[in-house]
């Protein structure tokens, strides 16, 4: 292990520990490296150890009709996956894949719950972990059951965007994302994602540029949901 880059002394879960206390966490992980697409857990397997992402972005999917994968979100480095496991020792609820280069420190849920039980902060942090992805993913139920294939591409795209620091009518999307990658996390065809874009990109309201696209007016997106869910549309 090199330990200048590999430790968990940037990850913010970790924050109000020592350095002491920080390199002996190091001690007791283990660490990986994950090439891109490389599987690191599947779903509905055992194990109860818990995963940092040191460096990269990792991905969580689960299956869904017809073969397809809808995906659930990105873990990027600073961040952690696998706590459900840890906590209440049921098989995994999602599948992970490296989606670029990672390195993952792999944590006993016996180390993890030793941690979370001494040490407050990372108690209340992962508290707040855990409420934010489950009002995420309310929000995306409701997506789902709610709103057409049109206004769930707009909703995502609004998630995934940036203010633009130069225009605050606008937002950037940076990289932009394949059209695969938003159809997995929509629920929807790939097809059907083309065939949005394209209509979006023809209205004004979404433009291509070198890696990025850039949503021209975000707070008339966001009025065309508001107006779809109300019915007024």
């Amino acid at each position: 292990m090199t330990r200048q880059l590999d430790t968990l002394r940037h990850v913010p879960f970790f924050r109000s520990l020592t350095g002491d206390e920080v390199r002996g966490l190091d001690r007791r992980c283990f660490w990986r490296r994950y090439e891109p697409k490389q599987p690191i857990l599947r779903r509905g397997e055992g194990g109860t150890d818990v995963f940092f992402v040191i460096g990269g972005v990792v991905r969580a999917l689960i299956p869904a009709a017809g073969g397809r994968e809808v995906i659930l979100g990105d873990v990027s480095a600073g961040d952690f996956f696998g706590e459900l496991a840890a906590i209440d020792g049921q098989p995994r609820s999602a599948s992970i894949i490296a989606i670029a280069r990672a390195t993952v420190a792999r944590m006993p849920a016996g180390v993890f719950r030793e941690a979370v039980h001494r040490h407050p902060d990372c108690c209340d942090q992962m508290l707040a972990v855990m409420a934010g992805r489950l009002r995420l993913l309310d929000r995306r139920v409701n997506e789902l059951s709610s709103l057409n294939i049109k206004h769930r591409v707009l909703a995502e795209l609004l998630r995934l965007s940036r203010p633009d620091r130069t225009d605050r009518r606008r937002a950037i999307v940076s990289p932009p994302p394949f059209h695969a990658e938003i159809a997995g996390r929509v629920l929807a065809r790939r097809e059907a994602v083309t065939r949005e874009l394209k209509l979006l990109e023809d209205s004004g309201q979404l433009e291509r540029r070198r890696g990025a696209f850039i949503l021209t007016d975000v707070q008339a997106m966001l009025a065309q949901i508001r107006d779809f869910k109300s019915g007024d549309i």
